[in-house]
């Protein structure tokens, strides 16, 4: 029991190493910091080029909304006038639908 230090009183071997201990403990955080600073810098660069790459993501998703929309457009016709049952019989039926439609007075 007389081996275990008491609280009041520091242990030799421990005041021994700790003036020894600091430098490398100074030079192993200057070099953890270093570390931070470059793996900061990194994300920055990453950050702008995602913020570059997201608004080319929202003029894409405006352009294929463009598309979605006049297919949809173009489509829709076809399925509500009874046409496009083939890709072959697109052009003789827009022919057709324009003779009614010019027939009909619309």
């Amino acid at each position: 029991m007389s081996n275990i230090p008491r609280a009041g009183q520091p242990s030799t071997s421990r005041l021994s190493t700790l003036p020894s201990q600091k430098p490398r403990q100074l030079s192993h955080l200057h070099a953890q910091l270093a570390q931070l600073t470059a793996n900061v810098s990194d994300l920055e660069n990453l950050l702008r080029m995602t913020a570059v790459q997201a608004e080319s993501m929202r003029g894409l998703g405006g352009y294929m909304g463009g598309m979605f929309m006049a297919a949809s457009k173009v489509l829709g016709e076809e399925t509500v006038r009874g046409g496009g049952s083939g890709a072959g019989g697109t052009s003789g039926s827009m022919e057709e639908r324009s003779r009614k439609e010019g027939s009909q007075g619309v």
